[in-house]
Formats: structure tokens, sequence, C-alpha cells
């Protein structure tokens, strides 16, 4: 390895002065050669130097090499045993490979003769079925022909079925004969069962008639079978439905009263039996030719019910004169002051009303169910939902129950108005009540056609019904409840002879509790009906109809709510003047108390008693005759009256510390027996009273600070800067310099 070793060094070559250097390889030919032209002896030496340098490293590299010596003598050591054991390994594989070449041609022997083997037995195996095939053949005409001259017809079929299916398996040019003598059993076959199931149609034997169906089958005549059921069940729906009907005709013609004419039963049993015919049925018409069996049946029966129906309903608006009833209620309506026009009766239209509401609801579930039945159906293309859908609700069954809803929209719309009248017109007072009887009756009326109206499913039946009511109650319902409080001189009706009238008291009472309970009634109708009609109507633009026009009956409870402020300020208005002597008295009464005084005044109140005593004497009385709201309502009016009249007599005054604690302890006083008074807080009403008293006690100016700004803590002033040095200035101990000098 030594001779590879090589260095490289730069010498100076003898003919450059600018000492440039030429590289130079030692142990090469040319680095002996180039030594011995060198005439520089510097040169020379330091080519030496680097000489014994190369050298010194080629011995390092010797010695490290040797010292590998022994583990390479291991290594060739192991190598040679390894060659010893690789060649009998080598023995072992050629003799492996000469089996294994041996065994690989002895299997592809084997094989190619397992495969002879297998395409033997496989074309036995189909001989042998083609032979089972000749057998079946013949013994399924032999037994076509048996069961023929047996006239088990069923055995018959399922021979053909099982001849037919062989058939199919194995074409066999020898078998024609046999094939056209089975195609004759089986035309002869397909002669009697259509000949037996039609004679079984026409005498209405179900059993035989399912017997015979179910032929059609093994036959191949499925969809012709399908036909032929389905025209089965439409006949005998047709028969059942025309014999009711021609029993409500013949009702009709002999009926004096409308009661004895039932037009609901009769649409009922009609739904109920085209039902039953596909439920019932199902299995068989799904044997004949799936889902789309079912399908089929529903179409196909549909016309007939829808065409059934149409008479029933035609006949029911027909009987019930309809027309002629909606074209006397437009008289009426038009010619409400002539005496001639007699109204209509209201209880013979509530019954035509639910008898309506009873068909239409019955053809709305029909409908509904068939759709629902057709949707549900797994293997059915899910376009044909839709599809259905059109059609039921194109039909003429279908027409003519939107021309009845036109006709209940009419009746409805007056049913509900003519009774509200009523109601407002017979209205009395309902003994230990506190309203009348108006608005119990009304709201229930409302009630009653709206969920009515709702129960149709019709959106546009529902919204001119809404519309209606709505303008109803804030029309001829809103000028009757503000009847009684218009009525003049009403203060003095109230306290007649200088004390309160418990008659006028219990009118007017009853007249505000009336607005107040009405204006609760319509929240609660808004939402009774609002529920109801989200559980009919899915639809996103039906909903946000509905909600457009219920919201005018929360418009309608905003507006009785105004008028009901209205009334109850007029009421307190002829109560106030007799509280207002009393506290112009306060006026006389001095807060530049000293001990003496503010002591007596402690056993001898001045004048909250006497307030109080007048408050109860002019507005407790009329507690139990009003609702909670507005006695409550009542009581804060009156407190407001006070509080404002104090409010300015107490600015007028002069105080001393403890006139100060005693407009406090009279403060305290009228919260405490006002709230006792109202089930609502009064408190928040002497918020500025009280201020107004905590400043007073104040032991000197700037201690307001403690209570003001970012000092106030938990306490929100109602008092602006000004009124607060104002109030101040109330102090006779208070220097004018001091309160302007405060910074608030």
């Amino acid at each position: 390895m030594a001779s590879t070793v090589a260095a490289t060094v730069f010498v100076e070559s003898d003919g450059m002065t600018s000492g440039g250097s030429a590289s130079l390889q030692f142990g090469t030919a040319e680095a002996l050669e180039h030594v011995r032209k060198l005439t520089d002896v510097g040169t020379m030496t330091r080519l030496l130097h680097e000489c014994i340098a190369y050298q010194r490293g080629l011995d390092l590299e010797l010695e490290n090499l040797l010292s590998q010596r022994p583990e390479l003598d291991q290594q060739l050591l192991n190598l040679q045993r390894s060659a010893d054991v690789l060649a009998i390994l080598k023995g072992d594989s050629s003799d492996m490979l000469s089996k294994v070449a041996s065994t690989s041609g002895l299997a592809d022997q084997v094989s190619a003769k397992v495969r002879h083997l297998d395409l033997a037995q496989s074309r036995v195996q189909d001989t042998l079925l083609r032979i089972d095939a000749i057998v079946d053949r013949s013994n399924c005409l032999e037994g076509v022909n048996k069961s023929l001259v047996a006239e088990d017809f069923e055995s018959a079929a399922s021979y053909i079925q099982t001849f037919l299916e062989i058939d199919s398996k194995f074409k066999d040019s020898s078998a024609v004969d046999q094939r056209e003598q089975l195609l004759s059993y089986k035309k002869q076959l397909e002669g009697i069962v259509r000949k037996k199931l039609l004679s079984a149609v026409d005498q209405r034997d179900h059993s035989n008639i399912l017997r015979f169906i179910k032929l059609y089958n093994p036959l191949g005549l499925e969809d012709e079978g399908l036909q032929v059921y389905v025209g089965y069940l439409r006949k005998v729906i047709t028969a059942r439905s025309k014999l009711e009907f021609e029993q409500l005709v013949e009702t009709m013609e002999q009926s004096k009263s409308n009661k004895q004419v039932d037009f609901v039963s009769c649409l009922r049993n009609l739904f109920q039996d085209t039902v039953l015919a596909i439920e019932n049925n199902s299995e068989i018409l799904s044997r004949l030719c799936g889902e789309e069996g079912i399908v089929y049946a529903i179409c196909e029966l549909q016309e007939e019910c829808d065409s059934r129906g149409f008479n029933i309903l035609k006949k029911f608006m027909e009987f019930r004169k309809l027309e002629k009833l909606t074209s006397d209620i437009n008289s009426y309506k038009s010619n409400l002051l002539s005496v001639a026009v007699e109204r209509p009766d209201l209880k013979q239209i509530e019954l035509f009303l639910e008898e309506t509401l009873s068909l239409t609801l019955l053809g709305e579930n029909y409908t509904d169910y068939m759709v629902s039945k057709i949707r549900n159906l797994s293997s059915v293309d899910p376009e044909l939902g839709p599809k259905a859908t059109k059609a039921f609700r194109s039909g003429n069954f279908s027409k003519v129950t939107q021309e009845i809803t036109g006709y209940y929209v009419i009746l409805e719309g007056f049913f509900m108005v003519e009774n509200v009248r009523m109601a407002i017109q017979i209205d009395e007072h309902v003994l230990d009540g506190l309203t009348t009887s108006m608005v119990d009756d009304v709201f229930y009326v409302l009630h009653s056609c709206f969920r009515r109206a709702v129960s149709t499913c019709n959106i546009n039946s529902v919204i001119a019904v809404l519309s209606s009511g709505v303008s109803l109650l804030g029309g001829e319902y809103s000028e009757a409840l503000q009847q009684k409080i218009r009525e003049p001189n009403l203060g003095a009706k109230l306290f007649l002879g200088g004390t309160g009238v418990t008659l006028t008291g219990t009118e007017i009472a009853t007249a505000l509790n009336n607005i107040d309970v009405s204006s609760e009634y319509a929240l609660k109708l808004h939402q009774s009906i609002e529920e109801q009609c989200g559980e009919a109507f899915l639809a996103p633009a039906d909903r946000e109809r509905i909600k457009s026009c219920l919201s005018e009956l929360n418009e309608t409870s905003n507006s009785f709510k105004k008028l009901l402020n209205i009334g109850m300020e007029q009421l307190a208005a002829t109560i106030t003047p007799r509280i207002r002597p009393v506290l112009d008295t306060v006026t006389t009464i001095s807060y530049d108390l000293t001990e003496a005084e503010y002591a007596d005044h402690e056993v001898n109140d001045p004048w909250v008693q006497g307030l109080l005593h007048y408050v109860e004497t002019n507005v407790a009385w009329l507690q139990p005759l009003m609702t909670a709201n507005n006695y409550d309502a009542l009581v804060h009016l009156v407190v407001d009256f006070i509080v404002k009249r104090l409010e300015v007599i107490m600015m007028q005054k002069r105080f001393s510390q403890l006139g100060g604690l005693q407009l406090d302890r009279d403060t305290r006083a009228l919260v405490s027996h006002f709230s006792s008074m109202s089930q609502r807080t009064v408190r928040d009403k002497f918020t500025r009273l009280t201020q107004m008293a905590t400043i007073l006690n104040l032991e000197k100016v700037s201690e307001i600070l403690d209570f003001w700004g970012e000092n106030s803590g938990p306490m929100t002033w109602r008092l602006t800067p000004a009124e607060v040095r104002r109030v101040l200035g109330l102090r006779v101990d208070f220097k004018p310099e001091a309160i302007l000098a405060l910074k608030l």
C-alpha cells in the first residue's frame, strides 16, 4: 500500500524570480527526476524535511495496517471454514434441485390428468342434467295433463312454470314437440283461469278470486293479473259507494231535518274502503308486480274515489244550499238597517261549519295517507311522490273541496262577527267576577273560529279568518270596551255625595278590567293559534304569512294596553283632587325642627297618617273590584301624584338636620304603606325624596362628596348636581359659600 501513497509539495522553480511554485508528488519517477535537477540548497532542505514527514506518515499508515493483521487472519480462517460448509450446501442444493425438478414434472403430469378428469366430469354432469331435464319435461307434460283433467289448476300452473324454467336453461332442438305441447297446455290453462276468475269476479267470490289470481304469476301473466284484480277492487268499492250514495240521496228526499243526512259518514266509508283495499291486498299486489303494483292500484282506485267523493260533496253543497246561504249572508250584511232581511240561523251555520270541516279534513287525511304510502315504498322512483301529490291535488274532488272552502270562509266570518256582536249586545256583569260576560264570550268565539280555520289546513282560509277576527277585535270590540270609560262626569258619579259609589265604582272598575283581561287574552290567543299553526303548516312561506297575520294580535293587545292606561289615568284624575287638600296642608308644616319638636312629631304625626287615611278612603275600596294589575296601576298613579307634589313642597321649605331626619322618617312611612297596597315595588318612585332626605341629614356640606361620584357605590343618583346644591341650600345651617365651592 506504501507505493500508492504520494505527497504533493510546492517547490520554487529555478527560473522563476517571483517565487512561483510547482507541485511535486513523492514516490513517483517525476519526483525523483526533479530532485536530481535541483541546485538550490534551500529548496533541497525544504524538500528533505517534507520527504521525512512523508516517510513518517507512511510509517504510521504501515503500523496501522499491521495492527489489523490478527483480525484479518481470524476472518480469513473463518472464511476457510465457511467455504467447507458452502461446499456441503452446494452439494445438498444440487440434490434438492434435481428432486424439485422431478417433482415439478410429476405435478405437471398429475395436473394435466386432473384437468382432463374435471372436464370429463363437467361434461358428464351436464349430460346428466340434460337427461334429468328431458325426464322432468316429460314429467311436467304428464303432470299438466293429469292436473288439467283433475282440475288441479295450481299443480298444472306449477308444472308449466317448472317446464318453462327448465326450457330456458337447456335449449334443446329435440324438445320442440314437447315445448309446443306444453304451450298448448299453457294456453288451455290460461283460458280456464281467465274464465274462472271472471266468473268469480262477477259472483264476488273473494276466495276463488284469490285462488285464481295467484295462478297468474306462474303463468307469466302478472300485468294482466294486476289489472284484473285492481279492476275487481274498484268494482267492489264502486258498488259499496254507489249503494251508500243512493241511500244518502233517498234520505235527503225523505228527510225533513238537516241533521238526519250524514254526508260525513258516507265520505268516510268511501275513503275507508279505499284505504283498506290497499292495506289488505298489499301482499297480493306486491306478489304480482312488486311495489309498482301497489302504486298502480292506488292510482286506479283514486280515480274512482275522486269521482265518488266529488259526487258526495256536490250533493252536500246542493242539500245544504250553501250557495243560497252565502247569498243570504251577503244580502243581510249589505242591508243591516233593513228590518225585512232576516238574519240566517247561527246555530244552523255552526252545524254546517262543523260538517264542512269534517268533510275537508277527511279529504286532507286521505290524501296525506295515500301520498305517504307511495313515498314510503323503497323501490319506487322518489319523484313519484310529488307527482302523486300533484295528481291528488288536481282532481275533481280537490276542486270541489276548494269551492266548499270558499263557502266555509264566508260562513265562518259571518258566524264569528255575529256571535261577537251578540256577545257585546247581551253583555252583563258576571256574579263574583271582575269582568263582564262579553270578554270571555268574545274570546271563546274567536278561539273556536280560529282553531276551526286552522283545522282546515288551508292557508288561505286561515289567513282570511284570522284577519277578520283581528279586525273585529280592533274595531267593534274595542269600541265596546271604551264605551263606559268615555262617559262624561265620571268623577262626579264615582264620588257622589263625597263618598265612593259602589255601583259606579263597580261599573268603572269592570270596564277597566275588561280592557286589561282583553289585552292578556289577545296574547294568549296569539300563542295558542301560533302553536296549532306550527303543527298544521310546515312550509316556511305559509308560516311566515301566519306569523305576519298573528302579529296584528300583538298590536291589538298593545292598543288595549294604551286604552287601559288612558282609562286608569282618567280614574286617577278623579281621585287625586280629593287627596290634594291633604297634601297642601304639608306646606304649613315646618321642618326647621328643634329637638323638642322632633320628639313631638315622633309621637304626634303631623300629616303622613292623615294622607294615608285619605288614600285608603278614596283608593282601597276599589281593590276588590279591580284586577290585581289594574289596582297596582291605580296605586302607582296615585303615588306618582303624591311624590311629585311632595317634591315641589319640600323644595320650598327650610330644614334643620332634625328636619332632614323627620323627612326621612316620613318618606319611609309612605314607602312602607304603599308597598303593602301594591304587589309591584313602589320604592323607586320615592328615590328622589329619599335622596333629598339623605342630603338634608348630612353633618356638613362636604359630606356629600362621600356619597357622590365614584363614592356613590350601588346608589344611582336621581338628583342633578344643580338639584343637589339646591337641596343643600334648604339647610338653615349650611353656608352658601361652602355649597358653591363643591365640585360635583
